[in-house]
């Protein structure tokens, strides 16, 4: 399956500042521990600054699967930080963008949070939201050997809203996306791109009673999805938490299923 390079996709936007400023997510003594590189946000601009997550056991000479995540509203590019150790901690290089649309810090949210961010569906955040993801993929292909051909993007609530967007604008760059908890976004410029994009696969992970995603807009998603002709999985879960961990790991479980449906060698999923 052929895709566009990051790089092209670049030359399309405006030119991203060189000096990115990256925060890495090393195990360290290749132990299920993840360190946590100093910050300067004072010097850095947000456009430019991603989390890195390198997987357990790293193999330089592998070609890697890449997860992109998108994090969810009220949280950063540190999310990453919890999510990779319950979907995998070695089958994938990781890589999370700041969000673009910068929010107040809750008086009440852990202090982990230094600054809190989201995603926005507006043309210039949009436009943004694209070179974000385009530089973490760059940041990504610098530091480790990427399979361009396997290179999914996910995302939760508002970040998987915005992954469905970008996933099903850019099909050619992605294997496949996944949502959680992020419905399809209400768009009529998203319908022109979905006979393009129906070879892509998308995950849908709901949980029930969701007053954020009810129901009845997951129905009417599906419906729309398959209207399209493309392959979306479903998946729903029991109301409480909005990222459990089943959650978590199923994703690592579906995207194994959709490299082996491409006839491609996974690493030993574990």
């Amino acid at each position: 399956m052929n895709r566009l390079s990051s790089n092209v996709m670049l030359e399309e936007l405006k030119a991203i500042a060189s000096d990115t400023e990256i925060v890495d997510d090393f195990p360290a003594d290749n132990h299920s521990q993840i360190n946590i590189a100093e910050r300067k946000h004072e010097t850095a601009d947000h456009s430019e600054i991603c989390s890195v997550f390198t997987p357990l056991h790293f193999e330089p000479n592998y070609a890697y699967p890449l997860l992109i995540w998108l994090h969810g509203e009220d949280e950063n590019e540190m999310h990453l930080r919890q999510v990779m150790p319950k979907i995998s901690m070695r089958n994938y290089a990781a890589v999370a963008p700041r969000g673009t649309l910068s929010l107040s810090l809750d008086e009440q949210q852990s202090p982990e949070w230094s600054e809190t961010f989201s995603w926005s569906l507006r043309n210039g955040d949009y436009c943004e939201a694209i070179e974000r993801v385009c530089m973490a993929i760059e940041r990504a292909e610098e530091r480790f050997n990427i399979d361009k051909d396997r290179i999914f993007l996910a995302g939760k609530g508002t970040g998987g809203t915005m992954a469905l967007q970008i996933g099903m604008t850019l099909p050619e760059m992605f294997s496949g996306v996944v949502s959680v908890g992020g419905p399809l976004p209400r768009r009529d410029a998203l319908l022109a791109h979905l006979n393009k994009s129906r070879h892509v696969p998308v995950l849908l992970s709901v949980d029930r009673d969701n007053d954020q995603y009810p129901d009845t807009m997951v129905c009417e998603d599906l419906r729309l999805l398959h209207i399209a002709g493309m392959t979306v999985t479903l998946r729903q879960y029991p109301a409480g938490e909005v990222l459990r961990d089943s959650m978590l790991s199923d994703i690592d479980q579906w995207i194994m299923d959709v490299l082996a449906s491409e006839k491609k060698t996974p690493i030993v999923t574990g």
